[in-house]
Order: structure tokens, then C-alpha cells, then sequence
């Protein structure tokens, strides 16, 4: 997910530049349904474990490769976490762009808007040990990951589609409430539900649509 560009996409105003995250590196068949398998099997241990029971061994045994397939494609730990959750990140990427209404494309600005904060709230928590590593790691991680730009870009569209003011600093404002680091506060320290913070930060969605 290192490379954003521009994509031609249908909205409730007419045609918009939408981002648009880079295509994955072309691989051999063989080699792309053994990095399928693997990742599949990655992310049953980290749902039933975490990120810290995530071992490469277990993950080449629970996928049926061999240890090297693993260790030669991910290298270690922190590679293989961060593909799987690169791979997340593009499956909700393509429900954005491709995906039914309101999520996708077809629904007033302000409706995809609070779609994706719901989206969004769901994709972190469910990854939430993986996201905070990719965010918090290293000074500033969290707004210079290139995956930030295309959901600033993508939120963006989303306000000005709804007439927002200024809507490159609410979309920053609005993200800054979703990371990660808040996002656990909030499920892990306060209890609150994913269905809880969704509805109350798409009621926030909704307000920076609003001049």
C-alpha cells in the first residue's frame, strides 16, 4: 500500500478524483496462492492469539508450506504483520471504490462519509494490535504511513461532496479521532462496543459535514 494515485469514480456530484491505493506487485500463480494461504492462516492466529502469539512457524504449519516459504516472503514477524495488515487495508480500500452504496460509490457524500467511519472503527479494532505497532513504532508513524494519505484523500472527497468547508483539515480532525491509540482507549481501557463508537463518531461524521 505504498503508492496513492489518482482514480476516475462516480459520486453523488458527478465524476471526482478518487484515491486510489498502488496495485499489488504482479507474482507467479504458485507463489501468489502460497502468500494467499499463508496470510489466510495468519489471520486465524492472530485472531485466536494476537499479535504477540503470531509465530511464523505455527502460521507455515496452520497454511501447509514450508517454514522457508514463509521466512523468504515475510522474513520475520513484524513483515508478516504488516502484510496482513496491508491486506486488510486493501479489502476495505476496494469496498470503498467498488463496493454496494453507502459504503461505495452511489450514495450522497455525507452517507459515505458516516459509512466509512463505521467501516473504519471495525477495521482498526479487529486489527488493532497490528495498527497501533504501524502507528506508533516510530515518531510520527501514524501520518507518515502512505496508507494515511489515501484515507485523508478518500475523507476529503467525502466532505467536499457534502459542501464542507475546509474539508482537508476536517478530514485530518476527523482521522485523529480514529487512530488507533484512541480507538483502544476507548474499547479496551473505557468498554465501549465498535456499534457504540460507531454510531456516536458517525453523528461526528455527520456534524463536519455541516458548515
Amino acid at each position: 500500500m505504498d503508492d496513492i494515485s489518482g482514480l476516475k469514480s462516480g459520486s453523488a456530484t458527478g465524476r471526482r478524483d478518487l484515491p486510489v491505493l498502488g496495485a499489488p506487485v504482479p507474482e507467479r500463480a504458485d507463489a501468489a496462492r502460497n502468500r494467499r494461504r499463508v496470510l489466510d492462516a495468519a489471520a486465524r492466529l492472530h485472531a485466536e492469539r494476537g499479535i504477540a502469539g503470531l509465530n511464523m512457524d505455527d502460521v507455515a504449519a496452520a497454511a501447509g508450506v514450508g517454514k522457508g516459504t514463509v521466512y523468504r516472503r515475510f522474513v520475520d514477524k513484524a513483515g508478516l504483520a504488516g502484510a496482513l495488515l496491508d491486506d486488510r487495508g486493501r479489502q476495505l480500500h476496494e469496498r470503498l471504490l467498488h463496493g454496494p452504496p453507502p459504503l461505495g460509490p452511489g450514495a450522497p457524500g455525507e452517507e459515505r462519509l458516516v459509512a466509512f467511519v463505521a467501516a473504519y472503527v471495525e477495521h482498526t479494532v479487529r486489527s488493532l494490535d497490528l495498527v497501533l505497532l504501524s502507528e506508533t513504532g516510530t515518531p510520527g508513524g501514524r501520518l507518515a504511513k502512505p496508507v494515511y494519505g489515501f484515507w485523508r484523500l478518500h475523507v476529503e472527497v467525502l466532505l467536499t461532496d457534502a459542501g464542507a468547508p475546509d474539508p482537508r483539515t476536517r478530514a485530518e480532525a476527523l482521522l485523529a479521532v480514529l487512530s488507533a491509540e484512541q480507538l483502544r482507549q476507548w474499547t479496551q481501557v473505557d468498554r465501549r462496543t465498535v456499534e457504540e463508537l460507531s454510531t456516536t463518531l458517525g453523528r461526528l461524521g455527520r456534524a463536519l459535514c455541516g458548515a
